[in-house]
């Protein structure tokens, strides 16, 4: 069994995983905010820039750790749940304003096949699958921005006691 991590490591991982997640999250929501918006979704820019927000929040809590600032973690866990609160938002959105898209054609042979197994219409399956897909998107995301939560609210003492430490070396 080996000893647990120095709390000077914790924080480098903690740093580590705060800027890379942060840096993905603001590029890849920045990305599809900004496609929504050139395709005329207004909800799915908003949304998108608010996730991209996130992004930014989880960087400014790991510029404020690495500044050497202990409230950075709060603004890391925070961005978790604001997050997490976009793409529930949005998925309940999406729920209750369904689209459905037209069937591509190379899938039109599937969707029919799986329309008359299931004994539904084509319009009946397309809903389902529709819902089905934004229900396990918000499951997910509950899923993993809760466990990223709690990957920094278990490291938050730990990684308060690496920015004292610092700081009393300084």
């Amino acid at each position: 069994m080996q000893p647990p991590l120095l709390p000077e490591e914790v924080l480098r991982r903690v740093l580590r995983v705060g800027r890379f997640h942060g840096m993905m999250v603001l590029i890849i929501a920045g990305g599809f905010g900004l496609l929504s918006a050139a395709a005329g979704d207004r909800v799915g820019a908003v949304i998108g820039l608010m996730i991209a927000g996130a992004g930014a929040i989880e960087l400014h809590g790991a510029a404020l750790l690495r500044g050497g600032f202990s409230q950075g973690v709060s603004w890391l866990i925070g961005s978790q749940f604001f997050l997490m609160a976009a793409m529930l938002g949005y998925c309940a959105f999406r729920l209750t304003h369904v689209v459905l898209p037209p069937v591509p054609p190379n899938l039109t042979e599937m969707v029919e096949t799986a329309t008359a197994q299931l004994g539904m219409t084509q319009e009946e399956y397309l809903t389902f699958a529709y819902r089905l897909g934004f229900q396990v998107v918000a499951g997910m995301t509950i899923l993993y921005q809760g466990c990223m939560a709690l990957y920094y609210l278990r490291r938050r003492a730990a990684v308060t006691a690496a920015v004292a430490f610092v700081d009393r070396e300084t």
